[in-house]
């Protein structure tokens, strides 16, 4: 194979650098981030913005927000791949007053900036992440978030695969359920290659995601649903819904999804990532008044509660363990991580209890020991929370040097030719 060109990298709400950590993890030499963005609306401290400056100093680095950012600058940067993790939103689409045939999402929506850097800068890649819950999102009209990504995706020339992957379940430290979106051009040779399989084969065997992250032969249970995008997107907005599995495909329109069953790798416990004893600070430790809130916290309830309009009802709760599994990988961690909340890690050590530490809540996220040392213990928690398991772009990324490496070659032989 011919030696490849860097590929240039747009990377959108960037945070603390989780998704260019697991490019450069991959290749280095292949992978480079031209431009990053990433703002925090409403706050004066841009702590990840500062954060991701400090650990990475090449490229242009953005701390604006991303809506006034001008179509045509996108265009200018000519990128071969955009990634981001961007928050799961209402995606409801309408048609313009002034333009019929016009569409508009509702302002603030971050995804309608991601289609603007597609439809200005056309990457022949797209690599998204977002919380597992966007598949069926609208409680009230399931999976239609999702179709109108889809659509929209599908209307400027991609074709696209997803994948939910719990991190815990290929090997890593942590259980913590996401969903990746890769979008492809059509133009491709990558595309022209997967449309002479079919969709169950792609998404069991042969496409993106089941290279790297591979699953059994057969769906759970016999889950799989087939079916087609309606043609107009305020139609899939308005009216549409869909039950969309964790791994699928959408080529044209056309939809395969199906409920996979990951072959398991040994997965990383809890006690394999934690720091030795005498590095852990006193501070972490966990005082008599802490111990006894975690217990009721974690603890099951069913006591009676009174709402803000004065309305009485009985709230119930189930009991979790008053510490958790060193045997088995991490929980999902959020951004409450550390605070006195029944979703914070607790461990027991030497008859000990107490906190997770930030360098251990980096490793479970696939980061080097320290990467947000720069911030404020609350700071450093909130961005886990917030981050992606790097190990997994890092595989994610080896894929696409694989795919990419094959586009090369194809070219340098028409070339020849």
């Amino acid at each position: 194979m011919s030696k490849k060109e860097t590929l240039r990298v747009v990377e959108l709400f960037a945070g603390v650098g989780g998704f260019r950590l697991g490019l450069e993890q991959a290749n280095k030499e292949l992978f480079e981030v031209i431009w990053a963005n990433q703002w925090e609306p409403s706050r004066k401290s841009q702590d990840a913005y500062e954060n991701y400056v400090r650990n990475f100093k090449e490229g242009q680095h953005s701390n604006e927000d991303i809506a006034t950012i001008e179509d045509s600058f996108f265009e200018s940067l000519y990128p071969d791949l955009v990634v981001g993790g961007f928050p799961c939103q209402d995606y409801s689409v309408a048609r313009t007053k002034s333009n019929e045939q016009g569409i508009q999402g509702k302002k603030g929506v971050l995804f309608w900036d991601i289609m603007r850097a597609l439809q200005n800068g056309k990457p022949k890649y797209v690599l998204l992440e977002n919380v597992d819950r966007l598949l069926k999102a609208p409680a009230a009209q399931r999976g239609r978030d999702f179709a109108v990504m889809l659509a929209s995706l599908n209307s400027i020339g991609y074709d696209v695969e997803w994948r939910m992957l719990n991190a815990a379940e290929y090997g890593f430290a942590q259980r913590r359920r996401r969903v990746f979106i890769f979008a492809y051009r059509k133009s491709l040779n990558f595309s022209k290659k997967q449309r002479e399989l079919n969709f169950r084969d792609i998404v069991f065997n042969k496409g993106f995601f089941a290279k790297s992250f591979p699953v059994k032969e057969e769906p759970f249970k016999n889950r799989v649903n087939e079916g087609a995008l309606l043609d107009d997107i305020v139609k899939i907005s308005d009216s549409f819904s869909f039950e969309f599995h964790p791994a699928g495909i959408m080529r044209d329109g056309k939809i395969f999804t199906a409920q996979v069953v990951p072959v398991e790798n040994q997965p990383t416990t809890l006690g394999d990532i934690l720091q030795p004893l005498h590095e852990v600070s006193p501070d972490y430790y966990l005082t008599k008044e802490q111990e006894e809130k975690f217990i009721y916290l974690r603890g099951g309830k069913r006591e009676e509660r009174v709402a803000q309009n004065g309305h009485k009802y009985i709230y119930t709760e189930g009991s979790m363990s008053p510490v958790d599994d060193l045997d088995k990988p991490g929980r999902t961690m959020l951004t409450s991580e550390g605070s006195t909340n029944r979703s914070t890690h607790i461990v027991e050590q030497n008859g000990q209890k107490r906190l997770l530490t930030p360098i251990e809540c980096e490793r479970l996220n696939g980061f080097p020991d320290n990467w947000t040392d720069s911030m404020s213990d609350r700071m450093r928690y909130f961005c886990m929370g917030n981050a992606l398991v790097v190990d997994l772009i890092e595989l994610m990324g080896k894929r696409i040097e694989e795919i990419d490496l094959q586009e090369a070659d194809l070219k340098e032989q028409i070339t020849l030719f």
